[in-house]
């Protein structure tokens, strides 16, 4: 941090490197629970279907708080509210008997775990709506999102021989201590930003305030957000473009969480090979992810400040070419017996999949002013 001061780097930068940092460490916790708990609950012999209820229960809780994170985000601030789940969730991961046996527990830790995660997306997202001009919006929500597939890989390389070597519950004592350590940075280096024109964002066709200039309109800084209270509830619920980004949403999470979840079972179980023995090939799906919504952000942002095609064709374009390949890739992969086509074939799918997040990913910070 100290160095991008000395740099003059504008502040916004080591915001949004920051969060990078954060959603990577929130998907390392992912992708470690999955790879962790699957060795607990193995060597005590619970079946698949056990497994699956016990993993799903993040989920419930991850759903339930995501509409108060966004309105605790609102009212309270997202910098303030991300702390708090960032806390939340480090202490969690610190205390939570990672024992197949204590099933209770489990529970109650897994539901904990993805409410405080429930908490902080939403709070990314307005933080990068106050941080992020119009111009750089695709690409700061595009890396910052990557970090999940970075943090992924990273699990994916470094745990499994974690698991092995110093047991389950060391994941998510080294979880805890970097989630701890991420906190202080945000705390320390973190701020609410000044609103202010962006010349780029001018020549695009935007104003200070992220909107065209042609209907600009009074939006409220970051300091006042809590003074508007007043929310659209009818408008959003019939708005056909609010669906359409919800539907997708749900489209990309359902393949991404699939895979994620049940990626190590299926190589261990389907195609008979250990995580320890596949090297970082069992990384490589995670990797292609954050190569391709780095390039799907920088492409949409070069598309749209360069006039080539409008905001909307732009995320339109972009959402389809990649959810249709990704598809298709999917479709593929039960047709393949062996791990390199198996590797290939999720690699294109979640590449693929995760160049859509240009499109819908970024879409409800075009329409919620």
């Amino acid at each position: 941090m100290e160095l991008l001061k000395k740099m003059r780097f504008p502040k916004r930068y080591s915001i949004i490197l920051l969060t990078f940092i954060c959603t990577s460490l929130c998907y390392l916790e992912r992708i470690g629970f999955s790879i962790a708990y699957t060795a607990a609950a193995d060597s005590i012999g619970v079946n698949q279907s056990s497994k699956g209820l016990i993993l799903s229960v993040f989920y419930y809780g991850y759903v339930v708080s995501q509409v108060p994170g966004g309105l605790a985000a609102q009212y309270v601030g997202g910098r303030r509210v991300l702390l708090f789940s960032f806390l939340l969730w480090s202490l969690t991961c610190a205390f939570a008997p990672l024992d197949a046996g204590k099933v209770n527990m489990m529970v109650v830790a897994l539901f904990l775990l993805g409410v405080a995660q429930g908490f902080i997306f939403p709070s990314i997202h307005t933080i990068l709506a106050q941080w992020a001009p119009p111009h750089e919006r695709s690409r700061s929500v595009s890396l910052t999102t990557s970090g999940m597939y970075l943090g992924a890989a990273g699990g994916m390389l470094v745990l499994p021989s974690l698991v092995k070597n110093k047991g389950p519950q060391s994941v998510f004592m080294v979880e805890s201590a970097l989630g701890i350590i991420w906190s202080f940075l945000w705390f320390r280096f973190s701020s609410d930003p000044v609103r202010s024109e962006h010349p780029k964002a001018a020549a695009a066709g935007f104003g200070e305030h992220n909107l065209p200039i042609s209907r600009e309109k009074k939006i409220p800084s970051a300091g006042n957000l809590r003074r508007f209270t007043k929310i659209p509830w009818k408008k959003i619920i019939f708005n056909l473009s609010i669906w359409a980004i919800m539907v997708n949403n749900f489209t990309f999470h359902y393949a991404l969480y699939v895979l994620m979840n049940w990626l190590p079972t299926y190589f261990e179980l389907g195609l008979q090979l250990s995580l320890q023995d596949m090297g970082s090939s069992k990384m490589i799906p995670y990797f292609n992810m954050f190569i391709f919504s780095n390039t799907g952000g920088i492409l949409a942002d070069h598309l749209i400040t360069g006039r080539f095609l409008s905001v909307t064709k732009t995320r339109k374009l972009l959402n389809t070419i990649g959810f249709v390949i990704a598809a298709l890739a999917l479709m593929a992969i039960p047709l393949f017996k062996n791990p390199s086509w198996t590797v290939i074939c999720s690699s294109i799918s979640l590449g693929f999949l995760t160049l859509g997040r240009a499109g819908f990913a970024v879409n409800h910070m075009d329409v919620a002013p």
